[in-house]
């Protein structure tokens, strides 16, 4: 195997789940092998400067790495420029790298998975993104992942070939993509992804990943994705920056078994049945969301 990816770490103000991400790193066989590079954003307003302080204290007291490199942001960034701005610059000069926020706990074959992963589909220009995340579906496969248009952002992988075509640009998407376009990207209009290239164009959200999703998207790249999920969001509330609350489809359980090797499909392509059982289950949740309006307006 190759060198290990650096881990790049993102975090605010969340000590508590900071120390859950951190924690579960360190039961990952590849620890103490990986480089981490943490990204600690600036205080937005006066009273979050004692919790940006506090997580400062203990980031510098974090060991179990290969290395540690601390980057403290003097202003806010907020999260989509951190994150755009800490993946260029690490995937830049490591050439790899893997990306997590401070809200997710990961399973202890997590590191493993995404190191092999990143080694075997290198050279393979057709994929462009390893997640270590799944939709919470029930999925009969005899391999441990598969392959899909969907990007999933709550632990992954890339690389710098992929990543340097990277752009925040809703303006060139919206005047560019017609009707056909839009409904493949929406997973067969099962889902509005696309709504939010909309949101981001008037100002109403600011975010990175849907983007991340149309440059894979745009030019025809897949992405591979675990059967069971590797990673685990602890960090959905009403004060999260995008992710207020949950539906079913994307509360997925972290499996908390060790994984000692990983069967890939032969074929790169989509998997056309497996996708079908996330839309399924897409389609469900949006009839339990009207039923359950219909029934508290009743």
């Amino acid at each position: 195997m190759e060198e290990k990816a650096p881990i790049v770490l993102f975090t605010y103000n969340r000590l508590n789940s900071l120390k859950n991400c951190i924690n579960s790193l360190k039961k990952n066989e590849f620890c103490d092998e990986s480089k981490i590079y943490i990204f600690s954003d600036g205080s937005k307003n006066y009273s979050d400067k004692s919790k940006i302080k506090n997580i400062r204290k203990y980031i510098k007291k974090i060991k179990g790495f290969k290395k540690k490199i601390i980057i403290q942001r003097k202003k806010n960034f907020g999260l989509a420029k951190n994150i755009i701005d800490g993946v260029t610059h690490v995937i830049k000069k490591e050439k790899k790298a893997i990306i997590l926020e401070d809200d997710l706990i990961v399973n202890n074959s997590f590191l493993k998975f995404m190191n092999i992963s990143l080694d075997k589909f290198k050279k393979n220009k057709k994929i462009w993104h390893i997640s270590g995340w799944n939709y919470n579906v029930k999925i009969k496969y005899n391999h441990d992942c598969y392959f899909t248009r969907g990007m999933n952002c709550w632990g992954w992988g890339t690389w710098h070939d992929r990543w340097k075509h990277y752009e925040k640009n809703p303006t060139k998407i919206l005047k560019s993509w017609n009707a056909n376009k839009i409904k493949k990207f929406n997973f067969d209009n099962t889902i509005n992804f696309y709504s939010q290239i909309k949101r981001n164009q008037n100002k109403q959200l600011d975010s990175w990943a849907i983007f991340w999703y149309a440059a894979i998207f745009t030019r025809n790249r897949l992405c591979l994705n675990p059967i069971k999920t590797l990673t685990q969001n602890l960090g959905v509330s009403k004060n999260a920056t995008n992710t207020k609350s949950i539906e079913d489809i994307f509360n997925s359980k972290i499996n908390n078994n060790t994984i000692r090797s990983f069967q890939y499909p032969k074929k790169i392509t989509e998997n056309k049945e497996i996708f079908k059982v996330i839309k399924k289950k897409i389609i469900l949740n949006r009839y339990k969301r009207i039923l359950k309006k219909v029934l508290h307006f009743s």
